[in-house]
């Protein structure tokens, strides 16, 4: 066991595929007990929200039902949880929970019970603020320095209490009171700013709305943190650059619902929103965070996705830290040692690293990938990690190197009875022979589990199956091919696929069965046609039976393949045609038998002539290219002729399988076939440069494409402006450059698109 593994003080597991981010954790002492323990707070994207007191009787502990105070369920997604004091008038801490569209503060009581596990705990509803955009995060805090002073006077025996929220007035009366010796305190109070998606800050003075701004140029909402110390809001934008904004600034700046300039504002109604101070860092931002050292100094933490950065007040940056691993939360916290700040940093490597300043001090392992990290006081312990990951793992632990040491159990002893023994080593080892001569594998073959036959229709189907063809006008014909399957066990799970070569197409090619009896039947049948102008390499076609074969020592069953291969007819692909004497691309095949007639080679390619001799034989494949077959008189040669160099292999092809079935019909076992001239490899040479010529071609029609399609609409672009103009002005072409742009934007891609048809067939 590894010493620099967290010590699990205490772990649970919230809800069931619930999900939880970085602000959905929250530590404090919610339900103002004043004994200094904080309380878990979880709120989750289910609505969930849970509070935890955790008591574990001893170290690793899970949660106990005592352990939770407090689960609710608020039908709206949680997207962050904080406790500070949103409530006028008093100094008690509340909840703040953040909803999508709404904000809700709540005062969190319980009520003792007889016993512990007796205490209830209840939450109220303080006030709500309903939103007019959909939140992202919000941060809290004493904006803008204001303090509630609260007098307390002696008018005609009464007490009267009076609340000042303006500064100027608040100072005026702290020098009267001052002069004039009345009791008095100060109230601090926590006012709650609300960032939206599209980058607006809404600030609420407690039960009321003060004013909502817009950032500018903000795109996509970051992490945003509040600086008492500067009074100012710190967020990183989505142009990677870390922004400051007075918090006076936004409260006299233009309100947000004035975003469009008008002549009016330009006089002076209302300030432009300025930022304070930037600070480009060059890449996305997780986290941010506000450390205080003193009252005079504090530093401002930026966790990237890469380094970590430390800031001082003014954007100008205190050292900074490239990170090892991919981060995914951190805290940063005072140190012992003056001057320095330790920071805790979780990874996507489920480690948790403690750093000071730049220095690593400590790492350790977590469970699980946090995405969220808090250091609190639970159990009279102060300092226990909290870590909550993505899926609800919600862990205490603490640092430390006391080791968890597994010790083995103390295994009874008995005295060894050797006849037992012998007795249970013969009932082994039968079991063991029996097992072999078994088996866990079928010693069955697979053509006793299931026989797979395929039957090719001789006749073309007398209406056409094909569809989608792309053959011009030729009649594509269908022929229909007939699988039969007939089982010899149970068999499950049985699938059927049919494979062939394109452009063959089959109607289906795809069946399942379930073969629960033996000596079971099913047959299925489906067409081929051809559906596209080239030769398919091949006419044989594939059927693959899927399956599993249960037995006694498996009964989910043992997978198991059969297949058959079938041929489908020349016929289906070509038609008899005319002979052609002259070709650019000859053939020949030297064999060492007498010749065939090709009219028994091929039947249904040539009309039986007187002698019964046919030497020649014309072939046209649907799609309209042209082959030759001859077959010499004199000697053991054919040759194979056509303009088409690739429309050879397919007759070739068909020839040798042919000419080997007649002679193994006749009892000949030495018959072979023979290539006596040079490999034609400049004819696939030039089949391969043309192939290169039209995908370079291609490409270059995507290009000239994307070219016109800017052109146009800069054109376009163009032409609206001048009809804007309200001083008539002329056109200078434009509508023709228009035209000419339009139609070429049309033509380009039916252009492309047969290219990239040629290329495919080539």
């Amino acid at each position: 066991m590894s010493l620099f593994k967290a010590r699990d003080w205490w772990s649970t597991v919230l809800g069931e595929k619930e999900e939880f981010d970085q602000g959905c954790l929250c530590l404090a002492d919610v339900d103002n007990s004043g004994n200094g323990q904080d309380k878990i707070i979880v709120g989750s994207f289910m609505g969930y929200l849970r509070i935890f007191n955790p008591h574990p009787v001893k170290m690793g502990d899970g949660a106990q039902p005592e352990d939770l105070l407090l689960e609710v369920h608020l039908r709206e997604p949680i997207l962050q949880v904080e406790v500070g004091k949103f409530v006028s008038g008093t100094e008690m801490l509340h909840l703040a929970v953040l909803h999508s569209r709404k904000l809700c503060v709540y005062a969190v009581s319980g009520t003792l019970g007889n016993v512990e596990h007796g205490n209830q705990y209840q939450i109220t509803l303080m006030y709500e603020h309903h939103l007019q955009r959909t939140a992202c995060s919000m941060t809290y805090g004493p904006f803008g320095g204001v303090k509630v002073v609260q007098r307390r006077c002696h008018v005609t025996k009464q007490f009267v209490n009076t609340m000042c929220l303006d500064q100027d007035y608040l100072l005026q009366l702290s020098s009267w009171l001052l002069k004039t010796k009345f009791p008095y305190n100060e109230i601090c109070r926590d006012l709650i700013c609300i960032q939206s998606v599209d980058g607006m800050l809404m600030v609420f003075e407690q039960e009321s709305f003060a004013f909502g701004r817009f950032l500018p140029g903000s795109l996509l909402p970051g992490p945003l943190v509040y600086s008492p110390r500067t009074d100012s809001f710190i967020t990183v934008s989505s142009c990677r650059q870390v922004e400051s904004y007075k918090y006076q600034v936004l409260a006299f700046a233009t309100d947000a619902d004035k975003r469009q300039e008008t002549e009016q504002q330009k006089l002076g109604s209302g300030k432009r929103l300025i930022v304070d101070w930037t600070l480009n860092i060059g890449e996305q931002a997780l986290d941010i965070c506000i450390v205080s050292f003193s009252p005079s100094a504090s530093s401002l933490f930026v966790l990237g996705e890469r380094n970590l950065f430390c800031l001082k007040d003014n954007g100008q940056i205190r050292f900074m830290k490239k990170l090892d691993c991919s981060p995914s939360c951190f805290l940063p916290y005072c140190s012992v040692s003056e001057g320095t700040v330790n920071t805790l940093i979780g990874n996507h490597s489920s480690m948790l690293q403690i750093y000071q300043d730049v220095t690593l001090k400590w790492a350790t392992q977590l469970p699980h990938v946090p995405v969220a990290v808090r250091v609190g006081s639970l159990h009279d312990l102060k300092g226990v990690v909290v870590t909550l990951s993505d899926e609800g793992h919600l862990q205490c632990s603490y640092l430390g190197t006391d080791p968890s040491l597994f010790q083995a159990p103390v295994i009874e002893s008995r005295e060894l009875n050797y006849d037992e023994l012998d007795v249970e080593m013969k009932e082994l080892q039968k079991f063991i022979k029996d097992f072999k001569s078994q088996g866990v594998w079928p010693t069955t073959e697979k053509e006793d589990d299931l026989e797979v036959s395929v039957t090719v229709s001789p006749n073309f189907d007398s209406v056409s199956q094909a569809t989608d063809v792309e053959l011009g006008t030729d009649l594509v014909p269908s022929i229909t091919v007939k699988v039969m399957l007939q089982n010899r066990v149970v068999l499950q799970k049985a699938k059927l696929s049919i494979y062939v070569q394109p452009p063959l197409v089959l109607t289906c090619d795809q069946f399942t069965f379930e073969f629960m009896e033996p000596e079971m039947t099913s047959t299925v049948s489906f067409s081929v046609y051809l559906r596209r102008s080239y030769t398919p390499s091949e006419l044989e076609g594939n059927a693959i039976v899927s399956y599993t074969r249960p037995t006694d020592r498996n009964p989910d069953g043992i997978p198991r393949v059969i297949q058959c291969r079938f041929r489908l007819p020349l016929k289906l692909v070509c038609l008899p045609d005319q002979p052609s004497k002259t070709a650019s691309h000859k053939l020949t095949i030297d064999t060492n038998k007498s010749p065939v007639s090709l009219l028994s080679l091929f039947p249904g390619f040539a009309n039986q002539t007187e002698d019964d001799q046919v030497n020649v034989l014309g072939f046209r494949f649907l799609g309209g290219s042209h082959v030759t077959l001859l077959a010499s008189k004199t000697s053991q040669r054919y040759r194979i002729q056509s303009e088409q160099f690739e429309d050879l292999w397919l007759i070739t092809n068909e020839l040798i399988l042919r000419l080997q079935e007649h002679f193994e019909k006749q009892g000949t076992k030495d018959f072979t076939c023979s290539f006596s001239g040079s490999l034609p490899l400049q004819e696939y040479f030039e089949l391969i440069d043309q192939h290169f010529e039209l995908r370079i071609n291609g490409e270059k029609l995507e290009e000239l494409l994307a070219e016109r399609a800017v052109q146009f609409r800069a054109i376009q672009r163009r032409l609206l402006t001048r009809f804007k103009d309200k001083t008539p002005a002329p056109l200078q072409h434009l509508d023709t450059l228009l035209d000419g742009t339009y139609k070429q934007v049309f033509t380009l891609p039916a252009r492309a698109s047969f290219l990239r048809v040629q290329a495919t067939v080539t």
